[in-house]
């Protein structure tokens, strides 16, 4: 896997041979601090691009240069977070007027939803450990067919399938619960 494209002349320039020697180390490095691949590539584009700004570094024994290479992606991944953190930090009172206005908000409505997935915890507990995992893949992490296929050792098909009767079978389920309840 190269992340960084690198044309005949960057590869054997200093900074070419320091990436392709580093550049495994640093992104699985990176991947330990952040989950999402494309801001870790974005992170490891960045760390070589500080490498490049310092003549110094490949002066560096390979220890040393590792050292300096994992500081800095350990900062800009530490950045990362703290300007995520901020981005995510919004004054309440700016949206407090906004924020009753739509009932899904409402205390109410809230007590529901929590009751609804609380229920439906309940219905996928009742599902196999593989029915389960194929619906966290899907859903949750929204891989497509063939990575679940590959991750499952199956046929696409069979996993097409597979969620077919997994949802057909929630359905029922609640169809069950809706009956039960309408004639109690």
């Amino acid at each position: 896997m190269q992340l960084l494209p690198c044309q005949p002349d960057l590869k054997d320039s200093p900074i070419g041979r320091l990436y392709q020697r580093y550049w495994l180390t640093m992104f699985t490095a990176i991947c330990r601090h952040i989950s999402s691949q494309e801001e870790a590539e974005d992170i490891l584009l960045d760390v070589f691009l500080v490498a490049m700004e310092n003549d110094a570094l490949l002066k560096m024994n390979p220890q040393h240069q590792e050292a300096w290479l994992r500081r800095v992606a350990y900062n800009k991944c530490m950045d990362f977070h703290r300007h995520a953190k901020q981005q995510s930090i919004v004054p309440i009172k700016e949206h407090m007027e906004n924020f009753f206005d739509d009932d899904s908000y409402s205390p109410p409505q809230a007590a529901l939803r929590q009751e609804e997935l609380s229920e439906l915890r309940m219905h996928l507990a009742t599902l196999s450990t593989s029915q389960q995992e194929l619906l966290r893949m899907r859903f949750a992490e929204e891989l497509p067919y063939s990575q679940i296929a590959t991750r499952m050792h199956k046929s696409e098909g069979a996993i097409r399938t597979m969620l077919t009767r997994t949802l057909n079978l929630l359905r029922n389920i609640y169809s069950k619960r809706r009956e039960e309840n309408h004639h109690a």
